[in-house]
């Protein structure tokens, strides 16, 4: 297996893996792949950190983040910070560690771009083995319903959580109604 960059050659593949991994997740709304190409066109993708895996057979695995404001009106400061989302894993590869590769992967070059921090919507079970915490207890709201006891943020770099609160406003590709 071999973990690269996403280029523009894969975006096709990319649709295809999103789809086949949430056809059967737990909690999907079917949307996912559009969420990707909404993400590409945004200003707020992130490029650097948008990695797949491959092996012999094709693209198994992907990951992709997009910039997050968290804005702290009580400091009257903007935090920027990480999206990871969405996170793909073609099925017959799920639970081999691929999706674990790629999170340490883009957490390590997170840091070396000099973000202080990340945030993910999902298990917190999951995400606790990267280090990640329930977000309420900086005071992080996330801007989707019901989410709370699944919005997470990590801190990548040191203090960086000291006194963030504030509301996180995601890229308008996770909101393609408004």
């Amino acid at each position: 297996m071999n973990i690269r960059k996403e280029t523009q050659q894969d975006y096709k593949e990319v649709e295809e893996l999103v789809k086949k991994a949430f056809l059967s997740a737990k909690v999907s709304d079917g949307d996912e792949h559009h969420l990707v190409e909404r993400i590409r066109a945004s200003e707020d993708f992130v490029p650097e950190l948008t990695y797949v895996v491959e092996n012999s057979n094709g693209l198994v695995g992907h990951i992709m983040f997009s910039e997050v404001k968290i804005e702290d009106d009580i400091n009257e400061r903007i935090h920027t910070s990480l999206a990871l989302a969405p996170i793909s894993v073609l099925p017959e590869y799920q639970n081999q560690g691929i999706g674990k590769q790629m999170v340490r992967e883009a957490i390590e070059k997170a840091k070396e771009l000099g973000y202080g921090t990340m945030l993910a919507l999902g298990n917190p079970e999951y995400y606790s083995k990267f280090g990640f915490r329930k977000a309420k207890i900086y005071d992080v709201v996330a801007p989707f319903k019901h989410a709370e006891d699944y919005f997470l943020i990590l801190e990548l770099q040191p203090d960086a959580l000291k006194g963030l609160r504030g509301n996180a406003l995601y890229s308008r590709a996770f909101f393609p109604e408004k």
